[in-house]
């Protein structure tokens, strides 16, 4: 890590805000390990925008490529690009989906309150999509954005808002697709690749974005389809597929409480406002006291300002000590502050100063591992040239019996022509 790098770390930590009421989280050390060094891969080669220096962001990346570093450079680094040649930015700030009405008449999809756990739940009617129609009333390029703008605000607003009212961090989705009466003869090619293009988006870009995924109401004609689609899809992400038949309710209700669930799935309830279920994105991102407290009385911020993930694996519950300043994660200020959710309090520059002192032993620390690494890799080193030089010595000895033996038969066979 060049000096550069390592007072750019000092910095963006030193400027983190740690005056604001922070939630601790109880993490897994070796992810925190793993995280950290990606962080600081990103951080040494100026790779790592301010948006995405978060805990909860990295190690998305990190689950999806396995804790294969690299990897998960090479996955971020592709999403930033993606991000930048597509426009996401501006497609989540000033995207108009004006058809937005129409596609949802011909492709009953949507968000519906919530599973047991607090996450946002998201169903589609699949079974009942009129592709025709809807090729009709958008684009395939149109409806990806829109989906695009979907998921962006999924990670800036509804991710957030499910934290809060769940009281824990919130950073995935459990999804029920209604496949009834869909088949091979009824998905057509321009479905097919619609469906590919989004699985790509999703998977490629928006990884573990996906808690679980219940394929309901399964026909021997999906089955067939099935067989095709999840050709294209990771193995990791198949791994959280549920393929069920009609007998799926009693698996369902237990993620999704029934008050959660539309009648039309087995579930009690039936929204009265026009439109129904699948129109109206319920849930807590639509609460006005969750609204506000979401601004945490900063103003009209938006919800662009706040940390796409809000990690917060345990808001304060009644009958739980909070744990102290001093047991905090050190690298609690990327962004566990909740942004603009949690209110200002009084911690001041002494946080300030512990907070640079723990970067200045964690950098120290990476510097003498760093060293201690070069030393190991100079010694491995030196073996393996030593066993090169042993391995060519005797790829010269073998050729030189091998040259003998030749020369030994050659002789022979001139004495038996004589």
């Amino acid at each position: 890590m060049s000096f550069k790098s390592i007072d750019r770390l000092v910095r963006r930590n030193s400027k983190t805000k740690t005056s604001r009421n922070i939630v601790d989280d109880i993490y897994d050390q070796k992810e925190e390990q793993y995280v950290q060094s990606l962080r600081e891969l990103l951080l040494a080669n100026n790779q790592l925008p301010e948006k995405f220096d978060d805990y909860h962001v990295l190690l998305r990346f990190l689950k999806m490529r396995g804790f294969n570093i690299v990897k998960a450079k090479e996955m971020f680094l592709n999403m930033l690009k993606w991000r930048e040649d597509c426009a996401v930015d501006a497609i989540a700030k000033d995207f108009k989906f004006e058809e937005y009405d129409a596609v949802k008449r011909c492709y009953p999809h949507g968000f519906h309150g919530v599973d047991r756990f607090g996450r946002p739940l998201y169903i589609e009617r699949i079974g009942l999509v009129d592709l025709n129609k809807l090729m009709q009333v958008t684009s395939t390029d149109r409806y990806v954005k829109y989906h695009i703008s979907q998921q962006e605000k999924t990670l800036a607003l509804r991710y957030p808002a499910c934290s809060l009212a769940a009281k824990k961090h919130i950073g995935s989705t459990t999804a029920i697709f209604d496949v009834k009466g869909l088949g091979m003869n009824n998905f057509s090619k321009s479905g097919r690749e619609l469906f590919i293009e989004i699985q790509k988006i999703d998977s490629n870009y928006y990884p573990e974005t996906l808690n679980q995924l219940y394929i309901i109401n399964a026909g021997a004609g999906f089955r067939a389809l099935w067989k095709v689609l999840k050709a294209c899809m990771e193995a990791r992400t198949l791994a959280k597929i549920q393929v069920l038949g009609t007998n799926y309710l009693s698996t369902i209700l237990e993620a999704v409480d029934p008050s959660n669930l539309p009648d039309f799935l087995g579930g009690t309830c039936t929204c009265s406002a026009a439109g129904g279920c699948l129109l109206q994105d319920k849930g807590p991102w639509t609460n006005q006291e969750i609204s506000q407290a979401s601004k945490g009385g900063q103003g009209q911020k938006s919800f662009d300002e706040m940390s796409t993930t809000v990690a917060c694996k345990g808001f304060p519950v009644p009958g739980h000590q909070e744990p102290s300043v001093g047991k905090m994660h050190p690298i609690s200020g990327w962004k566990r502050t909740l942004g603009m959710l949690l209110k200002e309090n009084q911690v001041g520059n002494d946080m300030n100063d512990i907070q640079h002192n723990q970067v200045n032993e964690q950098i120290s620390e990476k510097i003498q591992e760093l060293e201690n690494c070069v030393a190991q890799t100079q010694e491995t080193l030196q073996t393996l040239l030593q066993k090169q030089h042993d391995l060519a010595s005797h790829i010269d000895q073998l050729r030189k019996l091998l040259r003998e033996a030749i020369n030994a038969d050659d002789k022979a066979n001139v004495q038996i022509l004589k």
